[in-house]
């Protein structure tokens, strides 16, 4: 009674911290309690979003989005993918104020494909899309995903190094629970307007 008490407590905490975070509380908390267990969890929540927050501050959301993307497809987690390929939308619509080359559905389609195919469509549509100076930190994330020795080289290597730990745990319960996707894993999911933009502009475009 007791555990299932905490496990609860812990679950509700967690989508309370998403609520807060991005106006909605996402399905993944539920399963990250019940498989690390609820005291790990929250420890590991503790640990690894106020790193998060700092990077997503200091690379901006269109970088940050991109690299968890690309983390999760090569991973294969369909949640992730979509939860953060969305947020890339929202962030790219509103710094640049047109729509991201690739739909986060198109952008899904990608998952399971071999990383060098991953890394190839990426590439592209970042290159459509003006992002030239992100192609480096894209290819990198993938890298990183991928080898074997993922510590960090450089000072730029050690945020990505992280996002790679971090979403490693991530897709892993999400692929484990088969969860399924929910909203745009970023704050920018409670900008009701520009979600309404996105929506209209996407339709219009028919991708």
């Amino acid at each position: 009674m007791a555990s299932s008490a905490l496990k609860r407590g812990v679950t509700v905490m967690l989508e309370g911290l998403g609520m807060h975070l991005w106006g909605f509380p996402p399905n993944l908390m539920a399963p990250i309690v019940i498989q690390l267990g609820p005291l790990r969890a929250a420890g590991w929540f503790v640990w690894n979003m106020p790193r998060y927050e700092r990077t997503l501050r200091a690379f901006g959301p269109v970088r940050t989005h991109l690299i968890c993307t690309a983390i999760s497809l090569v991973n294969g987690c369909r949640y992730c993918t979509y939860g953060h390929g969305l947020a890339l939308e929202y962030a790219y619509l509103r710094e640049y104020r047109r729509l991201f080359p690739l739909s986060e559905e198109t952008i899904g389609g990608l998952r399971g494909l071999p990383p060098g195919v991953i890394r190839h469509h990426m590439v592209h549509a970042m290159q459509r899309a003006g992002l030239h100076t992100e192609v480096r930190w894209l290819e990198r994330a993938i890298e990183l995903t991928v080898a074997e020795d993922r510590r960090p080289t450089d000072e730029d290597d050690v945020r990505i190094s992280h996002l790679v730990r971090m979403f490693g745990v991530l897709n892993s319960v999400g692929i484990a629970d088969a969860t399924e996707p929910d909203q745009a894993h970023s704050p920018l999911n409670k900008d009701a307007a520009l979600k309404t933009r996105y929506a209209r502009l996407r339709a219009a475009s028919g991708a």
